[in-house]
């Protein structure tokens, strides 16, 4: 279930190189078992108009590569029959805390798969940039430091591609929330209009929650300053217009780590939201928890109470509103209408029944969450899969427990409408083709746009 995440500590890597030919490599292809590089044709084209970046995605969950190509109008232009290529591997670099070396080693098949595209003669001028969010920060001690010096090593010892030190550092949530909008509203052609008219995003990573959505020149002017280095409104130019996006990252309230949160709010090792029959150990940021339900079984209601706890719901708010834990909300408004949801909120959605099997995308309400929970929750774990069939082995335990999450956390945390509809993706469709809907894209379009305008928002 939970295999996107975004949120979720992430590394990232941009490359920048000249045109390209013909790929015979398709995208959307997991690379989990390769170890070598695919024999990729190369044919210089010679424009100077196209723009190829790869952005390298190590999420709490997985490791991701994803490569773009753009024309001068940063239009994305398909590479082969695809409009990106796409390769993946599990797991995530944080769940290599204890060994460094596997950590860096972890992500070697991609950085040889984004070798093979990078024609040899270029990849010395071929700029490599990493960075790390959310699943890293949550490593105790100086872990995530140790994994990181380790990626510095391989990408300094092994790869050909242009590197310095510096350019290992730490992607933070407020970077990949504003990625993520850009990524969907580029792909709904939304960018150049009105903020009115854009799309609000929330992405529930494995980490962290992000929320971004544009808001008016009133509420930007009302934000409150969280302190001398963040902010909640950030002014981006995108195609020609001025967008103040408030964006805010919820650490420690990703899909993962808010089952540590749970079972921290609970005190011991039985918890209401564990399906009954359950006993086990649940580790994440290295700590482990001892679970099972309690002896009276699961109890949605009393889960709720639990996770509401967890989200610290009823914290002060010294503002005019809120989400949880006390955070200022934006405001509201028009650029915050219509939503889009991502990542953990698509693959519960898809493994719960919620969405149709090998859908990438779907309207539904928020409520459907709710309504899943009630017969996630009344399930035992020895019956799941008959009822829940597509679920997961690792997430069986916790199917109550995250359905219940992501119904309180948006309808309780971020005060949406159970009623309301929403979009959830993992895809957008663009020029006919289906684009992945994740925060890679928003970064290589910030990075381009850095290009001309000199201003990217790792600059901000």
């Amino acid at each position: 279930m939970m295999k996107q995440a975004a949120g979720h500590g992430i590394l990232f890597m941009v490359l920048f190189i000249l045109p390209i030919g013909s790929l015979s490599y398709s995208s959307h292809v997991h690379a989990d078992h390769h170890r070598h590089k695919s024999p990729f044709r190369r044919v210089l084209i010679g424009h100077d108009s196209e723009k190829y970046a790869v952005i390298f995605d190590a999420g709490s969950t997985g490791s991701r590569v994803h490569i773009f190509r753009f024309d001068e109008n940063q239009d994305l232009l398909p590479i082969g029959s695809d409009m990106e290529l796409y390769v993946s591997t599990k797991p995530g670099l944080s769940s290599y805390a204890a060994d460094p070396q596997a950590a860096a080693s972890s992500i070697r098949p991609l950085l040889e798969k984004a070798e093979a595209v990078v024609p040899i003669e270029l990849q010395p001028d071929t700029p490599a940039r990493l960075g790390a969010t959310a699943g890293l920060r949550l490593l105790n001690g100086d872990a995530a430091e140790k994994i990181l010096e380790e990626v510095r090593k391989l990408f300094k010892n092994e790869s050909t591609l242009k590197y310095k030190d510096d350019w290992v550092s730490i992607l933070d949530g407020v970077q990949e929330g504003t990625y993520m909008w850009v990524t969907i509203n580029y792909l709904l052609n939304t960018l150049g209009k009105s903020y009115s008219e854009t799309f609000a995003t929330i992405d529930l990573g494995g980490g962290s929650v992000q929320m971004a959505y544009a808001i008016s020149e009133e509420n930007s002017n009302k934000a409150p300053q969280v302190s001398a280095n963040e902010t909640y409104v950030l002014q981006k130019n995108l195609k020609g217009t001025n967008y103040n996006l408030y964006v805010h990252s919820y650490l420690n309230y990703g899909s993962k780590a808010a089952r540590a949160e749970i079972f921290k709010a609970s005190r011991n090792s039985t918890n209401p939201c564990i399906l009954e029959g359950y006993e086990g150990k649940y580790t994440y940021g290295g700590v482990v928890y001892k679970v099972s339900a309690p002896p009276t079984g699961t109890n949605m209601r009393r889960c709720g109470m639990l996770t509401r706890k967890a989200l610290k719901i009823n914290a002060p708010c010294k503002y005019e509103k809120c989400t949880f834990n006390g955070i200022w909300n934006g405001g509201g408004g028009d650029g915050q209408k219509n939503l889009y949801l991502s990542s953990s909120f698509y693959w519960t959605a898809l493994d719960a029944g919620i969405l149709k099997q090998n859908a990438t995308a779907g309207r539904i309400r928020l409520r459907a969450y709710k309504d899943t929970a009630k017969r996630a929750c009344a399930t035992k774990v020895s019956d799941v899969i008959s009822e829940f069939p597509n679920v997961e082995k690792d997430d069986i335990p916790y199917l109550c427990m995250d359905l219940v999450y992501i119904y309180t956390l948006l309808v309780d945390g971020f005060d949406l409408d159970a009623y309301e509809k929403v979009s959830v993706v993992k895809q957008v469709e663009y020029k006919n083709s289906q684009v992945e809907a994740a925060w890679p894209l928003g970064c290589a379009i910030d990075v381009i746009s850095s290009l001309t305008t000199k201003t990217s928002i790792r600059e901000i």
